[in-house]
């Protein structure tokens, strides 16, 4: 792991729908690329929807963003998770992969469910995904096979029991 970023962690804000949207996109071309086929992540990356969609999703539920301190800050990751513990969107800048901001974004969740009494965490973490999530107490319960349109991914439905 390279050296940790100087993050703050906030609330997701309208504001960031075509931050947020872009390191989506550049997570899923550059870091999920290596464990996804062409047509796979042409596909992923494309399927953002419009930037009001977008940002009618991540405002559905509780998101917050990685953003760099210092004069000029970015974000650099997202997470979001529902009230049922569900965490559909982890993705990080491949700028700042592997410097701990996965792990941090994780933690809030993780200490915003053990607040709001959530039981369990899941999600349907990625070919790619799937190894952080495991280092981070998840255990893979399903192997699934979704479709965007007529291409078919793999992904694993993964669990964590949250302490009560």
């Amino acid at each position: 792991m390279e050296s940790p970023v100087s993050l703050r962690i906030r609330s997701y804000r309208s504001d960031d729908a075509a931050a947020t949207m872009d390191v989506f996109r550049r997570s899923v071309t550059g870091i999920a690329s290596h464990d996804y086929d062409d047509e796979q992540i042409r596909v992923w990356a494309g399927n953002t929807g419009t930037p009001t969609q977008w940002d009618m999703r991540r405002s559905a539920v509780h998101t917050w963003v990685a953003e760099t301190t210092g004069c000029d800050p970015a974000v650099v990751g997202f997470i979001d998770i529902d009230d049922t513990g569900y965490i559909d969107m982890l993705f990080v800048d491949p700028s700042a992969a592997r410097r701990g901001v996965a792990s941090q974004l994780l933690d809030h969740a993780e200490r915003y469910s053990a607040a709001n009494d959530i039981a369990r965490l899941s999600v349907h973490a990625s070919v790619t995904a799937r190894p952080f999530f495991r280092r981070h107490g998840f255990r893979t319960v399903e192997t699934r096979r979704p479709q965007i349109g007529n291409v078919v991914f793999v992904n694993y439905l993964m669990i964590k029991p949250m302490p009560v």
